[in-house]
Protein backbone atom coordinates (compact mmCIF):
# COMPACT_ATOMS: atom_id res chain seq x y z
CA UNK A 1 0.00 0.00 0.00
CA UNK A 2 2.85 2.37 0.88
CA UNK A 3 4.54 1.61 -2.45
CA UNK A 4 1.32 2.39 -4.34
CA UNK A 5 0.98 5.72 -2.53
CA UNK A 6 4.62 6.54 -3.29
CA UNK A 7 4.13 5.79 -7.00
CA UNK A 8 0.93 7.84 -7.09
CA UNK A 9 2.65 10.76 -5.38
CA UNK A 10 5.55 10.56 -7.81
CA UNK A 11 3.18 10.56 -10.80
CA UNK A 12 1.34 13.60 -9.44
CA UNK A 13 4.62 15.44 -8.85
CA UNK A 14 5.85 14.58 -12.36
CA UNK A 15 2.54 15.75 -13.81
CA UNK A 16 2.83 19.09 -11.99
CA UNK A 17 6.39 19.55 -13.29
CA UNK A 18 5.31 18.84 -16.88
CA UNK A 19 2.35 21.20 -16.47
CA UNK A 20 4.66 23.91 -15.15
CA UNK A 21 6.83 23.53 -18.26
CA UNK A 22 4.14 23.05 -20.90
CA UNK A 23 1.30 25.38 -19.84
CA UNK A 24 3.28 28.61 -20.51
CA UNK A 25 4.20 27.28 -23.96
CA UNK A 26 0.56 26.47 -24.70
CA UNK A 27 -0.45 29.98 -23.60
CA UNK A 28 2.11 31.45 -26.02
CA UNK A 29 0.69 29.34 -28.85
CA UNK A 30 -2.88 30.44 -28.08
CA UNK A 31 -2.02 34.15 -27.76
CA UNK A 32 -0.34 34.10 -31.20
CA UNK A 33 -3.79 33.72 -32.79
CA UNK A 34 -5.54 36.53 -30.93
CA UNK A 35 -7.05 39.51 -32.74
CA UNK A 36 -6.19 42.06 -30.03
CA UNK A 37 -3.30 44.45 -30.63
CA UNK A 38 -1.67 43.33 -27.37
CA UNK A 39 -0.96 39.89 -25.97
CA UNK A 40 -3.98 38.75 -23.97
CA UNK A 41 -5.17 35.45 -22.56
CA UNK A 42 -7.82 34.24 -23.15
CA UNK A 43 -7.87 35.59 -26.69
CA UNK A 44 -10.75 37.27 -28.51
CA UNK A 45 -11.23 36.12 -32.09
CA UNK A 46 -8.87 34.14 -34.29
CA UNK A 47 -6.41 35.39 -36.90
CA UNK A 48 -3.16 34.43 -38.63
CA UNK A 49 -2.29 38.07 -39.20
CA UNK A 50 0.55 38.11 -36.67
CA UNK A 51 2.39 35.29 -38.44
CA UNK A 52 2.26 37.35 -41.62
CA UNK A 53 3.69 40.33 -39.73
CA UNK A 54 6.61 38.23 -38.54
CA UNK A 55 7.61 37.41 -42.12
CA UNK A 56 7.00 40.98 -43.28
CA UNK A 57 9.10 42.46 -40.47
CA UNK A 58 12.46 43.24 -42.08
CA UNK A 59 14.26 43.42 -38.73
CA UNK A 60 13.08 39.94 -37.75
CA UNK A 61 13.97 38.42 -41.12
CA UNK A 62 17.43 40.01 -41.34
CA UNK A 63 18.33 39.02 -37.78
CA UNK A 64 16.91 35.52 -38.33
CA UNK A 65 19.11 34.95 -41.39
CA UNK A 66 22.14 36.37 -39.57
CA UNK A 67 21.50 34.11 -36.57
CA UNK A 68 21.25 31.07 -38.85
CA UNK A 69 24.50 31.95 -40.60
CA UNK A 70 26.45 32.69 -37.42
CA UNK A 71 25.10 29.63 -35.58
CA UNK A 72 25.80 27.32 -38.53
CA UNK A 73 29.31 28.57 -39.26
CA UNK A 74 30.23 28.80 -35.58
CA UNK A 75 28.98 25.27 -34.94
CA UNK A 76 30.70 23.91 -38.05
CA UNK A 77 34.02 25.42 -36.93
CA UNK A 78 33.47 23.99 -33.45
CA UNK A 79 32.96 20.51 -34.95
CA UNK A 80 36.09 20.82 -37.12
CA UNK A 81 38.19 21.80 -34.10
CA UNK A 82 36.31 19.89 -31.42
CA UNK A 83 36.30 16.38 -32.93
CA UNK A 84 40.13 16.05 -33.11
CA UNK A 85 40.40 17.70 -29.68
CA UNK A 86 37.88 15.26 -28.20
CA UNK A 87 39.77 12.34 -29.74
CA UNK A 88 43.06 13.51 -28.28
CA UNK A 89 41.56 13.95 -24.82
CA UNK A 90 39.89 10.53 -24.97
CA UNK A 91 42.77 8.49 -26.40
CA UNK A 92 45.96 10.16 -25.20
CA UNK A 93 47.40 10.87 -21.77
CA UNK A 94 47.41 14.62 -22.22
CA UNK A 95 48.96 16.52 -19.34
CA UNK A 96 46.17 17.89 -17.16
CA UNK A 97 43.48 16.07 -19.15
CA UNK A 98 40.87 16.20 -16.39
CA UNK A 99 41.54 19.90 -15.84
CA UNK A 100 41.19 20.55 -19.58
CA UNK A 101 37.87 18.67 -19.68
CA UNK A 102 36.59 20.73 -16.77
CA UNK A 103 37.77 23.90 -18.50
CA UNK A 104 35.86 23.05 -21.66
CA UNK A 105 32.76 22.33 -19.57
CA UNK A 106 32.96 25.71 -17.79
CA UNK A 107 31.02 27.74 -20.41
CA UNK A 108 28.03 25.46 -19.81
CA UNK A 109 28.24 26.06 -16.02
CA UNK A 110 29.19 29.74 -15.75
CA UNK A 111 26.18 32.11 -16.08
CA UNK A 112 25.64 33.26 -19.65
CA UNK A 113 25.90 36.93 -18.65
CA UNK A 114 29.39 36.33 -17.27
CA UNK A 115 30.46 34.43 -20.40
CA UNK A 116 29.06 37.19 -22.62
CA UNK A 117 30.85 39.95 -20.71
CA UNK A 118 34.12 38.01 -20.65
CA UNK A 119 33.95 37.48 -24.42
CA UNK A 120 33.11 41.16 -24.88
CA UNK A 121 36.22 42.17 -22.93
CA UNK A 122 38.37 39.70 -24.83
CA UNK A 123 37.01 40.03 -28.39
CA UNK A 124 35.79 43.62 -28.58
CA UNK A 125 37.80 45.63 -26.04
CA UNK A 126 41.19 43.91 -26.10
CA UNK A 127 41.54 42.64 -29.68
CA UNK A 128 38.91 44.88 -31.36
CA UNK A 129 37.63 42.27 -33.81
CA UNK A 130 35.11 43.43 -36.44
CA UNK A 131 31.50 42.73 -35.41
CA UNK A 132 30.81 39.73 -37.68
CA UNK A 133 34.15 38.08 -36.96
CA UNK A 134 33.65 38.73 -33.25
CA UNK A 135 30.20 37.13 -33.32
CA UNK A 136 31.57 34.08 -35.14
CA UNK A 137 34.43 33.72 -32.66
CA UNK A 138 32.12 34.14 -29.67
CA UNK A 139 29.61 31.57 -30.91
CA UNK A 140 32.43 29.21 -31.87
CA UNK A 141 33.73 29.36 -28.30
CA UNK A 142 30.32 28.66 -26.73
CA UNK A 143 29.69 25.76 -29.17
CA UNK A 144 33.07 24.08 -28.67
CA UNK A 145 32.36 22.65 -25.16
CA UNK A 146 29.22 20.87 -26.37
CA UNK A 147 31.10 19.26 -29.25
CA UNK A 148 34.02 18.14 -27.09
CA UNK A 149 31.85 16.72 -24.34
CA UNK A 150 29.36 14.85 -26.55
CA UNK A 151 31.89 13.57 -29.09
CA UNK A 152 34.37 12.75 -26.32
CA UNK A 153 31.86 10.54 -24.51
CA UNK A 154 31.06 8.80 -27.82
CA UNK A 155 34.75 8.10 -28.49
CA UNK A 156 35.27 6.76 -24.96
CA UNK A 157 32.50 4.20 -25.60
CA UNK A 158 34.18 3.08 -28.84
CA UNK A 159 36.20 -0.14 -28.45
CA UNK A 160 39.88 0.81 -28.72
CA UNK A 161 40.77 -2.64 -30.08
CA UNK A 162 39.10 -1.69 -33.40
CA UNK A 163 41.76 0.97 -33.90
CA UNK A 164 44.55 -1.41 -32.92
CA UNK A 165 43.35 -3.91 -35.52
CA UNK A 166 43.40 -1.17 -38.14
CA UNK A 167 46.99 -0.26 -37.24
CA UNK A 168 47.96 -3.92 -37.38
CA UNK A 169 46.55 -4.20 -40.90
CA UNK A 170 48.76 -1.35 -42.08
CA UNK A 171 46.68 1.80 -41.69
CA UNK A 172 48.31 4.90 -40.30
CA UNK A 173 46.79 6.68 -37.33
CA UNK A 174 45.34 9.34 -39.62
CA UNK A 175 43.83 6.73 -41.95
CA UNK A 176 42.41 4.87 -38.96
CA UNK A 177 40.86 8.07 -37.64
CA UNK A 178 39.24 8.85 -41.01
CA UNK A 179 38.20 5.34 -42.09
CA UNK A 180 37.44 3.68 -38.74
CA UNK A 181 36.85 6.22 -35.97
CA UNK A 182 34.81 8.85 -37.81
CA UNK A 183 32.21 6.41 -39.26
CA UNK A 184 31.67 4.96 -35.79
CA UNK A 185 31.14 8.31 -34.07
CA UNK A 186 28.92 9.90 -36.72
CA UNK A 187 25.89 9.85 -34.43
CA UNK A 188 27.82 11.68 -31.70
CA UNK A 189 29.11 14.28 -34.15
CA UNK A 190 25.64 14.93 -35.56
CA UNK A 191 24.07 15.08 -32.10
CA UNK A 192 26.74 17.50 -30.86
CA UNK A 193 26.25 19.67 -33.96
CA UNK A 194 22.49 19.91 -33.42
CA UNK A 195 22.85 20.56 -29.68
CA UNK A 196 25.52 23.25 -30.19
CA UNK A 197 23.58 24.84 -33.07
CA UNK A 198 20.39 25.17 -31.03
CA UNK A 199 22.34 26.63 -28.09
CA UNK A 200 24.13 29.10 -30.35
CA UNK A 201 20.99 30.18 -32.20
CA UNK A 202 19.07 30.83 -28.97
CA UNK A 203 21.95 32.42 -27.05
CA UNK A 204 21.10 35.90 -25.77
CA UNK A 205 24.01 37.19 -23.60
CA UNK A 206 26.81 36.54 -26.11
CA UNK A 207 24.73 37.88 -29.00
CA UNK A 208 23.87 41.06 -27.09
CA UNK A 209 27.42 41.79 -25.96
CA UNK A 210 29.01 41.14 -29.37
CA UNK A 211 26.39 42.77 -31.59
CA UNK A 212 26.95 46.26 -32.96
CA UNK A 213 25.43 48.98 -35.15
CA UNK A 214 23.49 47.42 -38.01
CA UNK A 215 24.29 43.88 -36.87
CA UNK A 216 21.66 42.30 -34.63
CA UNK A 217 21.04 38.64 -33.86
CA UNK A 218 17.47 37.35 -33.60
CA UNK A 219 17.34 37.02 -29.76
CA UNK A 220 18.60 40.62 -29.45
CA UNK A 221 16.17 41.84 -32.10
CA UNK A 222 13.30 40.13 -30.30
CA UNK A 223 14.31 41.65 -26.94
CA UNK A 224 14.53 45.13 -28.50
CA UNK A 225 11.12 44.69 -30.11
CA UNK A 226 9.48 43.62 -26.83
CA UNK A 227 10.88 46.73 -25.15
CA UNK A 228 8.67 48.98 -27.31
CA UNK A 229 5.97 46.61 -28.61
CA UNK A 230 3.88 43.92 -26.98
CA UNK A 231 1.75 42.60 -29.81
CA UNK A 232 1.07 38.91 -30.61
CA UNK A 233 3.72 38.89 -33.34
CA UNK A 234 6.16 38.16 -30.51
CA UNK A 235 4.13 35.05 -29.65
CA UNK A 236 3.95 34.11 -33.34
CA UNK A 237 7.73 34.33 -33.70
CA UNK A 238 8.16 32.25 -30.53
CA UNK A 239 5.83 29.58 -31.95
CA UNK A 240 7.82 29.48 -35.20
CA UNK A 241 11.04 29.00 -33.23
CA UNK A 242 9.43 26.24 -31.15
CA UNK A 243 8.27 24.46 -34.30
CA UNK A 244 11.80 24.71 -35.72
CA UNK A 245 13.23 23.13 -32.57
CA UNK A 246 10.61 20.36 -32.67
CA UNK A 247 11.50 19.62 -36.28
CA UNK A 248 15.19 19.38 -35.38
CA UNK A 249 14.45 17.01 -32.49
CA UNK A 250 12.21 14.95 -34.78
CA UNK A 251 15.07 14.66 -37.30
CA UNK A 252 17.45 13.55 -34.55
CA UNK A 253 14.95 10.99 -33.28
CA UNK A 254 14.32 9.51 -36.73
CA UNK A 255 17.95 9.43 -37.80
CA UNK A 256 19.86 8.73 -34.58
CA UNK A 257 17.44 8.28 -31.70
CA UNK A 258 17.19 10.63 -28.73
CA UNK A 259 19.65 8.47 -26.81
CA UNK A 260 22.38 9.95 -29.00
CA UNK A 261 22.24 13.31 -27.25
CA UNK A 262 22.34 11.94 -23.73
Amino acid sequence: MRQVRKNTGLKIFAGLVFAFLLVPLLIIVVTSFGTNSTIQFPIKGFTLEWYGKVFSNESFMDSFILSLEVAFIGTLLAVIVGVPAAYSLARHNVLGRNWIKSFFLSPTIVPGLVVGYALYQFIVIKFQFPIIQGLLLGHFLICLPYVIRVVGSTIEQLDFSIEEVSWTLGCTKLQTFIKVVLPNITSGIFASFMLAFINSFNNIPVSQFLSGPGVTMLPTSLMNYIEYNYDPSVSALSVILMLGTIVLMFVIEKTLGLASIS
